[in-house]
Protein backbone atom coordinates (compact mmCIF):
# COMPACT_ATOMS: atom_id res chain seq x y z
CA UNK A 1 0.00 0.00 0.00
CA UNK A 2 1.56 3.30 -0.91
CA UNK A 3 2.16 5.70 1.77
CA UNK A 4 0.95 9.62 1.68
CA UNK A 5 4.41 11.36 1.75
CA UNK A 6 3.19 15.02 1.15
CA UNK A 7 3.31 16.13 4.95
CA UNK A 8 7.08 15.20 4.92
CA UNK A 9 8.25 16.65 1.33
CA UNK A 10 6.30 19.96 1.82
CA UNK A 11 7.82 20.28 5.03
CA UNK A 12 11.20 19.51 3.53
CA UNK A 13 10.22 21.92 0.90
CA UNK A 14 9.67 24.70 3.78
CA UNK A 15 12.69 24.34 5.55
CA UNK A 16 14.76 24.62 2.21
CA UNK A 17 12.63 27.74 1.52
CA UNK A 18 13.84 28.98 5.47
CA UNK A 19 17.71 28.35 4.58
CA UNK A 20 17.31 31.20 1.34
CA UNK A 21 16.82 35.00 1.73
CA UNK A 22 14.60 35.82 -0.62
CA UNK A 23 12.14 33.69 -3.35
CA UNK A 24 12.95 30.29 -4.44
CA UNK A 25 11.64 29.25 -7.88
CA UNK A 26 9.60 26.46 -8.23
CA UNK A 27 12.14 25.17 -10.49
CA UNK A 28 14.98 25.29 -8.12
CA UNK A 29 12.23 23.39 -5.28
CA UNK A 30 11.52 21.25 -7.56
CA UNK A 31 15.22 19.99 -8.29
CA UNK A 32 15.82 20.18 -4.25
CA UNK A 33 13.03 17.67 -4.24
CA UNK A 34 13.44 15.83 -7.69
CA UNK A 35 10.43 16.20 -8.64
CA UNK A 36 8.63 18.53 -11.55
CA UNK A 37 8.46 22.19 -10.71
CA UNK A 38 4.02 21.73 -11.60
CA UNK A 39 4.09 19.20 -8.28
CA UNK A 40 5.19 22.29 -5.80
CA UNK A 41 3.32 24.67 -7.35
CA UNK A 42 0.28 22.41 -6.54
CA UNK A 43 1.69 22.07 -3.26
CA UNK A 44 2.26 25.19 -2.39
CA UNK A 45 -0.98 26.65 -4.06
CA UNK A 46 -2.58 24.95 -1.34
CA UNK A 47 0.06 26.26 1.62
CA UNK A 48 -0.61 30.17 -0.12
CA UNK A 49 -4.35 29.86 -0.04
CA UNK A 50 -4.15 29.11 3.77
CA UNK A 51 -1.09 32.29 4.46
CA UNK A 52 2.01 29.87 4.90
CA UNK A 53 3.33 31.25 2.15
CA UNK A 54 3.18 33.60 -1.31
CA UNK A 55 4.61 33.60 -4.55
CA UNK A 56 5.98 36.60 -6.44
CA UNK A 57 5.68 36.49 -10.28
CA UNK A 58 8.31 37.85 -12.51
CA UNK A 59 12.34 38.51 -12.67
CA UNK A 60 13.01 37.72 -9.10
CA UNK A 61 9.48 36.37 -7.95
CA UNK A 62 9.47 33.28 -6.35
CA UNK A 63 7.77 31.08 -3.04
CA UNK A 64 8.47 32.73 0.05
CA UNK A 65 7.58 32.15 4.06
CA UNK A 66 4.88 34.26 4.95
CA UNK A 67 4.98 33.94 8.32
CA UNK A 68 7.57 33.29 11.08
CA UNK A 69 8.70 29.84 11.49
CA UNK A 70 7.66 29.94 15.02
CA UNK A 71 4.38 30.57 14.49
CA UNK A 72 4.02 27.54 11.94
CA UNK A 73 3.00 24.18 13.44
CA UNK A 74 2.95 20.85 11.56
CA UNK A 75 -0.51 20.50 11.68
CA UNK A 76 -1.40 24.08 10.46
CA UNK A 77 1.14 22.31 7.18
CA UNK A 78 -1.05 19.06 7.55
CA UNK A 79 -4.13 20.89 7.25
CA UNK A 80 -3.11 23.12 4.47
CA UNK A 81 -2.73 20.15 2.42
CA UNK A 82 -6.19 18.97 2.94
CA UNK A 83 -5.72 16.76 6.26
CA UNK A 84 -4.90 13.62 4.42
CA UNK A 85 -5.85 10.42 6.32
CA UNK A 86 -3.64 9.50 8.80
CA UNK A 87 -3.99 5.72 8.59
CA UNK A 88 -3.63 2.97 5.51
CA UNK A 89 -5.97 0.49 7.68
CA UNK A 90 -9.66 0.97 8.04
CA UNK A 91 -12.78 -1.10 8.53
CA UNK A 92 -13.98 -4.21 7.22
CA UNK A 93 -17.37 -3.33 6.11
CA UNK A 94 -18.37 -6.20 3.80
CA UNK A 95 -20.88 -7.61 5.68
CA UNK A 96 -23.16 -4.91 7.34
CA UNK A 97 -25.24 -5.83 9.98
CA UNK A 98 -23.35 -8.81 10.99
CA UNK A 99 -22.21 -7.84 14.81
CA UNK A 100 -18.98 -9.60 14.67
CA UNK A 101 -18.26 -6.69 12.16
CA UNK A 102 -19.84 -4.00 14.34
CA UNK A 103 -17.92 -4.82 17.26
CA UNK A 104 -14.46 -5.40 15.63
CA UNK A 105 -15.17 -1.65 13.98
CA UNK A 106 -15.64 -0.37 17.18
CA UNK A 107 -12.94 -1.25 18.52
CA UNK A 108 -11.25 -0.43 15.83
CA UNK A 109 -12.89 3.09 15.32
CA UNK A 110 -11.95 4.01 19.15
CA UNK A 111 -8.26 2.60 18.75
CA UNK A 112 -7.88 5.19 15.48
CA UNK A 113 -9.81 7.73 17.18
CA UNK A 114 -7.42 7.96 19.81
CA UNK A 115 -4.24 7.26 17.75
CA UNK A 116 -5.74 10.21 15.55
CA UNK A 117 -5.86 12.63 18.42
CA UNK A 118 -3.14 12.08 19.75
CA UNK A 119 -1.13 12.27 16.53
CA UNK A 120 -2.66 15.99 15.53
CA UNK A 121 -1.62 17.32 19.26
CA UNK A 122 2.25 16.45 18.71
CA UNK A 123 1.74 17.66 15.09
CA UNK A 124 0.41 21.07 16.64
CA UNK A 125 3.02 21.04 19.38
CA UNK A 126 5.94 20.98 17.18
CA UNK A 127 6.83 24.28 14.84
CA UNK A 128 8.68 24.75 11.58
CA UNK A 129 11.05 27.04 13.93
CA UNK A 130 11.91 23.63 15.84
CA UNK A 131 12.44 21.76 13.09
CA UNK A 132 15.15 24.59 11.66
CA UNK A 133 16.44 24.12 14.91
CA UNK A 134 16.82 20.54 15.19
CA UNK A 135 18.33 20.83 11.21
CA UNK A 136 20.95 23.03 12.27
CA UNK A 137 22.20 21.37 15.63
CA UNK A 138 22.28 18.65 13.04
CA UNK A 139 24.47 20.43 10.27
CA UNK A 140 26.58 21.82 13.55
CA UNK A 141 27.29 18.30 14.56
CA UNK A 142 27.95 16.76 11.10
CA UNK A 143 30.41 20.05 10.88
CA UNK A 144 32.02 19.78 14.11
CA UNK A 145 32.62 15.68 13.54
CA UNK A 146 33.93 16.62 9.47
CA UNK A 147 36.18 19.18 11.48
CA UNK A 148 37.72 17.21 14.02
CA UNK A 149 38.14 14.18 11.33
CA UNK A 150 39.81 16.63 9.35
CA UNK A 151 42.33 17.98 12.24
CA UNK A 152 43.23 13.68 13.30
CA UNK A 153 44.34 13.12 9.96
CA UNK A 154 46.15 16.18 8.79
CA UNK A 155 48.29 14.78 12.34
Amino acid sequence: MKRDSRLSGVLHVLLHMAEVEGPLTSEQLAAAMQTNPVVIRRILAGLRDDGLVRSEKGHGGGWTIARDLSTVTLRDVYAAIGSPGIFAMGNRTEAPGCLVEEAVNAAMDDAFAEAESLLLRRLGAVTLAALSADFHARLAQRTSHCDFKDETHAV
